[in-house]
């Protein structure tokens, strides 16, 4: 046993399925993200747990391994990137340079300061440097009990940002996503936890009829997961595709899906959980 945190220093990195470079990518970690190392491996490997408690293996030189960081990190970096792509400034304007490229879901600290259209920003190495404004976001904190329809409308808005996005196995980023990332990302992004993989699992979701599905809720394939927004759509990041689109349940749609529609087997909502 290891039991050491570190905090992802990269924009984005793999969640390797084993510790190789070569292994086949399980999952991403992004920027800020905070790391439990569980074990320490040969050839600078780490056996990692995320916060959703997802596994897999990530090197030595995509972490910054420093229990005392991270304590004080995942306590501070309370916003994260909502723009597609951000740089992060070494001054407050653009003729400046880039300390770092940042993408959709990497947390950053703000510290308050402000000119102009740009906010300073502290990274995980305690560097300051300035982004836009705009391109910030404050993690919220829903009620899912008292805010369902504010919650359900931020799950779509959040949802429809990734549009068109390049379709990437175990991707959760603007870079690539795939259909598990995609939905989990939609929820984490509001400050909800879902299961990472294309399963439902009791503790995250409760299990619906299609006949109760609402727009936000999740819907269930072999292999597979998408987003329904109302209507008899839904929108998902697809192989098929190549991309995030959005497709139909209806058969007189344009945008049906018949190999998906004939194979939903689940439909799971995060509201009315005991």
């Amino acid at each position: 046993m290891c039991n050491k945190l570190a905090i992802t220093k990269k924009n984005v990195i793999p969640l390797k399925l084993n510790p190789s470079f070569d292994s086949e990518v399980a999952d991403e970690s992004l920027y800020g993200m905070v790391l439990q190392l569980e074990e320490k491996l040969t050839d600078g490997w780490y056996k990692v747990k995320t916060h959703y408690d997802y596994e897999g293996f990530v090197h030595e030189n995509d972490m910054l391994i420093d229990d005392e960081r991270a304590l004080e990190w995942s306590k501070m970096a309370e916003h994260y990137i909502i723009h597609n792509i951000a740089d992060v400034m070494a001054e407050p304007k653009y003729q400046s340079y880039q300390l770092i490229t940042l993408v959709r879901g990497d947390f950053i600290h703000l510290t308050g300061k402000e000119e102009g259209r740009w906010c300073e920003v502290e990274l995980i190495d305690k560097t300051k440097g300035w982004v836009q404004k705009e391109f910030c976001k404050k993690m919220p904190k829903f009620d899912l009990d008292k805010e369902e329809d504010v919650v359900r409308k931020s799950l779509l808005d959040i949802a429809f940002l990734y549009m068109g996005t390049q379709y990437r196995w175990g991707g959760k980023s603007t870079m690539g996503i795939d259909c598990s990332g995609f939905v989990s990302m939609a929820y984490m992004l509001n400050g909800i936890i879902i299961y990472r993989d294309a399963r439902l699992k009791e503790e995250y979701m409760k299990s619906i009829s299609i006949e109760e599905v609402k727009p936000g809720d999740a819907l269930y394939f072999p292999g597979h997961i998408a987003m329904y927004i109302g209507d008899g759509k839904y929108i998902h990041s697809t192989g098929s595709s190549g991309r995030v689109v959005i497709n139909s349940l209806n058969p007189e749609d344009e945008d049906y899906r018949e190999d998906l529609h004939k194979s939903l087997y689940a439909v799971g909502t995060v509201f009315g959980r005991k």
